[in-house]
């Protein structure tokens, strides 16, 4: 069984490019990228789950920058796991107001679609009307 895997393993693994992957490493999303005596780099599975972790971060809305700021404190100070919940709350509040912006959205388009629903048949009764002719 693999224990370290090539840019193209996890590439594959991960669903991420390999240009991704050097790229989240230049922003210093991962470190410690170990390379082989070819100067190549060398994942490690903790690498692979923490791509996944990053690429679950990305589909929920995160971006680098905020992603980074969860992958803190790196100094030793304070507690990761205090640091992260406290992170993730922060972000839940953001999503609970960014869910009542698009229901508040929701709201209106529904409102505006009743409004053409009856604007439509207001049209449709005033084509349907017998004409009366005057005498």
């Amino acid at each position: 069984m693999n224990t370290t895997f090539t840019s193209k393993q996890v590439a594959e693994e991960t669903g991420l490019s390999v240009h991704t992957l050097r790229y989240y490493e230049q922003e210093g999303l991962i470190d410690n990228i170990q390379r082989d005596i070819n100067g190549y780099r060398i994942y490690s599975a903790s690498d692979v789950v923490w791509f996944h972790v990053i690429t679950y971060f990305r589909r929920i809305g995160l971006s680098v920058n905020e992603i980074k700021q969860f992958n803190i404190p790196k100094d030793g100070s304070g507690s990761s796991a205090t640091a992260r919940r406290e992170f993730m709350e922060t972000y839940r509040e953001r999503v609970v107001e960014q869910m009542n912006e698009l229901q508040q959205s929701l709201n209106k388009i529904d409102d505006k679609i009743a409004f053409f629903r009856d604007m439509e048949k207001t049209e449709l009764q005033k084509t349907q009307s017998p004409v009366v002719e005057r005498m």
